[in-house]
């Protein structure tokens, strides 16, 4: 079984961002989509979705973003 960073979709509030994505990152966007899809169970109608949502595991792992947000609430 593939292990990917995404599992479930959380319902969520949606705030509406409109971005550019060059053709072939939203080609990988789709095709994650469809794996998700099938590791979870999950119809996936909307791959867009996905970005918020990589976007927060993104910020979570990144160590020296959590180091420097640490040090900037402690001032």
């Amino acid at each position: 079984m593939t292990r990917l960073k995404l599992s479930s979709i959380p319902d969520d509030r949606p705030v509406k961002v409109t971005i550019e994505l060059p053709a072939a990152v939203h080609r990988d966007l789709v095709a994650y989509a469809e794996v998700l899809g099938q590791e979870t169970g999950q119809t996936i109608a909307d791959p867009t979705k996905l970005v918020a949502l990589m976007l927060q595991r993104f910020m979570t792992t990144d160590r020296a973003f959590s180091r420097a947000r640490r040090q900037t609430k402690s001032r």
